[in-house]
């Protein structure tokens, strides 16, 4: 059985694996190295995954979905579900429970599901290439992604017919690309700016050690975002002209998204480029069309403030970690967003030193991946990989006050213990609402379950006593196990993709 490495992104995805001591990102049968994170579902009910899915998405982009690892483990009810429901013209409903729930031909699937759709095409790549169908996988996420969205990737995995041997973060996937049996003692800042997500780590590498300092990002912050200042940007300069309103318009908006995601990769290496869209609207005289040169400087002002906002993100991290700008030996550049010169400019102003082309920024983090599946294959030790929590893991409390049980930075894994009693006489249950964020309000954070705890002695308030355990594993999943000191009576909840009653 073969373990390979998978980066299962918000835009594209791809697969590695280490032969003959080298990883490789493994090729599809037509020679694409990465695979569109896109499904599609056609008129004819017809399932289409990566590049015909994203070929027919012009004639038919109310059931093509993209993007939706920004909809991974996350509540209907959530400001970022709202939001992306602005983006994107596929239907997202509320399913049970109210998780997210989004539609094909009017057929409801979870996010999962989709996302078990795009790794179950990655897996086919892997078996057509290693000639092998029984396969394990690393797979990774952002180190921003919460307890109940890195379940929601693992459930992706299982349901894609993997063996999810580990989940392991996107940024320490790409600090082991950069670094692995190299032998650096260096600080290193990973800075990871996808297509959906942004992420920094301040990682500290020793030799054999990887420890991560702190991390710090924005699950709503990556290139799709860019894409979008374009397509505002377009859309109101042609209402403006043409007194035309393109916004209601679904082929002609995802027209315009792949044309400024186009101009957008090649004002990186050009100072100018041409957006030509015909027909993309009937007038009162007969079609109109839409051409516009779209210049370097035009698309910085539109998205200045976003890059600013990730070098806000990394002072944030460094602050966390102890450390300055200056204290920092190497900037690694993870993500396609990253080829832009406006990017490399304001990290190379904060930081005061050019960043480093240590690893290629699209296969950097799959190739980490194949490198953690390789040493779990060979049985390597002496590799340590100390991972931190990303964001606070706590209890809500009854006046909203958020209770903080493991802080956010703290290195995995981990184990603290409260003790909690009872506050009415003769309380026979005890309910723990599980939340992780950083807000002192607990309304603000993610709920991520609800534990009842009952058959507890009839006792005075304050009497009963209440141990309740939180376990951070490896990967960053959450365990929480409570237990009676009087009686020794015990539950234990793991912590699923959905905040579930027990």
């Amino acid at each position: 059985m073969k373990i390979i490495g998978i980066d299962l992104g918000t835009t594209n995805s791809c697969a590695s694996i280490v032969e003959k001591g080298q990883p490789k990102v493994i090729p599809t049968s037509k020679g694409y190295l990465t695979i569109p994170s896109v499904v599609a579902f056609t008129p004819e009910n017809e399932l289409l995954v990566g590049y015909d899915a994203v070929r027919q998405s012009l004639t038919n982009p109310e059931n093509t979905i993209q993007g939706s690892k920004r909809l991974l483990g996350r509540k209907y009810n959530s400001w970022i579900v709202q939001k992306v429901k602005q983006s994107f013209y596929y239907q997202i409903v509320e399913g049970k429970d109210q998780e997210v729930e989004v539609l094909g031909n009017q057929i409801p699937f979870t996010v999962p599901d989709i996302s078990a759709l795009i790794l179950r095409n990655i897996r086919k790549v892997a078996e057509e290439y290693l000639k092998d169908d029984e396969i394990k996988a690393v797979i990774t996420c952002p180190a921003y992604f919460n307890d109940r969205q890195r379940a929601a990737v693992r459930k992706a995995g299982t349901m894609a017919g993997m063996e999810v041997a580990r989940i392991i973060n996107e940024p320490t996937a790409a600090a082991l690309a950069y670094g692995y049996k190299k032998g650096i003692e260096r600080k290193l800042v990973i800075y990871d700016l996808g297509g959906g997500t942004f992420d920094v780590t301040v990682m500290d590498v020793e030799e054999k050690v990887y420890q991560v300092l702190s991390t710090a990002g924005d699950t709503f912050l990556g290139g799709i975002d860019f894409d979008n200042r374009i397509v505002e940007y377009l859309v109101e300069k042609f209402e403006r002209e043409t007194k035309i309103d393109l916004s209601g318009d679904r082929i002609a908006l995802q027209r315009l998204r792949i044309a400024s995601e186009e101009a957008k990769k090649e004002l990186s290496m050009r100072k100018e480029a041409e957006i030509k869209l015909p027909f993309i609207a009937q007038g009162p005289e007969g079609m109109l069309n839409l051409e516009y040169k779209l210049k370097r400087e035009e698309l910085e002002k539109l998205t200045e403030k976003l890059v600013d906002r990730t070098i806000d993100i990394c002072q944030l991290a460094l602050e966390e970690a102890e450390l300055s700008p200056d204290q920092v030996d190497d900037i690694v550049l993870v993500g396609g967003q990253t080829r832009m010169p406006l990017v490399w400019e304001k990290i190379k102003s904060y930081f005061g030193k050019t960043p480093s082309k240590g690893v290629h920024p699209d296969e950097a983090v799959a190739v980490g991946a194949a490198i953690m599946a390789d040493i779990i294959t060979r049985g390597e030790t002496g590799i340590l990989l100390l991972d931190v929590v990303p964001l606070s893991i706590g209890l809500a409390l009854s006046d909203d006050r958020f209770k903080v049980i493991i802080p956010k930075n703290t290195t995995v894994p981990v184990k603290k213990t409260e003790i909690f009693t009872t506050y009415k006489d003769n309380q026979t249950s005890v309910r723990l609402v599980v939340m992780q964020g950083d807000s002192p309000q607990a309304s603000e954070n993610e709920l991520l379950s609800k534990i009842s705890f009952t058959g507890l002695p009839p006792r005075p308030k304050g009497e009963v006593k209440i141990e309740v355990t939180f376990s951070v594993d490896t990967e960053g999943i959450l365990t929480v196990s409570a237990k009676d000191k009087t009686t020794g009576k015990e539950i234990k909840a793991q912590i699923s993709a959905l905040a579930e009653e027990v």
